[in-house]
């Protein structure tokens, strides 16, 4: 196999955008094939815009029959994002999905196993995975350096949302329709880094404001404390009704504190461990002696491009994905917790009850408002995409 024949499942704000990289051939080893989606007018978009050997279809399901593609991106809502990867791994296709992984972990985990039966290669859209800020970020944690993890805080409340966004589909917003607000659509991201560069805690108790700043039915308002193995706590904000919003990432090892705001990397090296330090020194107000640094972080941002860049040498060589997606259920498992948690007013210890949150969940998708209308418009989401 030359190149990697892509195709496309849900041509909206994110599909359309991978469609445009990939017919520009801005991917290396990826060819765009095919395209699908059930909105007729997205269908137009693709017959209008994208090379006229594209082939465009109704649905999901005859792009994965058509027997045109080696692999498939899958930019549906949220809850079909495990149906289609199930449906294309038994057709022994090879899955990109974008965040989130899914709704609920329990869908995820049956993913997963399709994913590791079926021997194809199975990457999920995790593309700050790709920023060097995080990654050298998570290279000072992990390594061992600076001591045991002690504080992690991340307040990420930069993104603001209209109520024309949320009213732009008529699955936004929705429990039935896309499963959560701000934790599942714009946070899935941050929940990833957050484990990922702090590993997973081991409970988790939230409060979520359900409709605090817009006319909608899911959470656009969250505070989440976290209590981790070794007695590290944290603390999760964000929302999409404050303007202007804040992304700061503060991490406190033993031996140094790490900040992450403004697309930089500052740290504050202590000379000496601060347990040593708070056991030995002999007086009352001392403060162990340390400075601040600036954090080189060199690397190139290849963001959603570099992803699937990846993503075709997975499949024509063997080599690295940027995130594998079976990966994706972690930030999810933190999502769920958070509105069990939430939900029954208590703390949620992990591993998360599954069969409990389902059934809690269901029990809001019976309840949930269908909307009347909806303007259908599609918004660009991807920020800098490619960047």
């Amino acid at each position: 196999m030359e190149n990697v024949r892509m195709g496309v499942i849900g041509i909206g704000g994110m599909g359309s955008n991978h469609c445009r990289q990939i017919a520009a051939g801005n991917i290396p080893g990826m060819v765009l094939a095919a395209v699908a989606d059930i909105r007729e007018s997205r269908r137009e978009w693709a017959k209008a815009e994208l090379p006229d050997s594209v082939k465009v279809y109704d649905s999901g399901e005859a792009l994965l029959d058509s027997g045109e593609v080696d692999a498939v991106l899958i930019a549906t809502p949220h809850y079909l994002h495990p149906v289609f990867a199930i449906q294309a791994m038994k057709r022994g296709l090879h899955v990109m999905s974008e965040k989130p992984a899914g709704v609920y972990t329990k869908q995820v985990r049956e993913m997963n196993g399709e994913a590791d039966r079926s021997n194809v290669v199975f990457g999920l859209m995790f593309n700050q995975r790709t920023n060097p800020v995080y990654r050298k970020l998570r290279e000072l944690v992990q390594s061992g350096e600076y001591g045991a993890l002690k504080r992690v805080n991340w307040i990420i409340t930069d993104w603001y949302r209209t109520q024309a966004y949320y009213d732009s589909g008529d699955w936004r917003a929705t429990w039935d329709g896309e499963g959560g607000g701000v934790l599942l659509n714009q946070c899935p991201h941050q929940l990833d880094l957050l484990q990922w560069i702090c590993g997973m805690p081991a409970s988790v108790q939230a409060f979520c404001h359900e409709g605090k700043w817009h006319h909608i039915e899911v959470e656009d308002d969250v505070t989440a404390y976290l209590e981790y193995p070794n007695g590290a706590t944290g603390v999760f904000i964000t929302t999409t009704g404050d303007a202007p919003g804040t992304n700061r990432l503060e991490v406190t090892l033993e031996r140094a504190k790490l900040v992450c705001e403004g697309g930089k990397l500052m740290m504050y090296e202590l000379e000496e461990n601060e347990r040593q330090f708070c056991f030995s020194s002999k007086e009352g107000f001392a403060q162990p002696k340390g400075q601040w640094i600036t954090v080189e972080t060199p690397g190139e941002n290849t963001q959603h491009n570099g992803v699937l860049a990846a993503f075709a040498g997975a499949i024509l060589n063997g080599t690295e994905l940027v995130a594998k997606g079976q990966e994706g259920i972690y930030g999810l498992t933190l999502s769920n917790a958070m509105h069990l948690s939430h939900w029954l007013n208590r703390k949620i210890t992990l591993p998360l009850d599954e069969d409990l949150f389902l059934e809690e969940l269901n029990k809001r998708r019976k309840q949930s408002r269908k909307k009347e209308s909806s303007t259908g418009v599609t918004f660009d989401t991807t920020g800098t995409y490619g960047s």
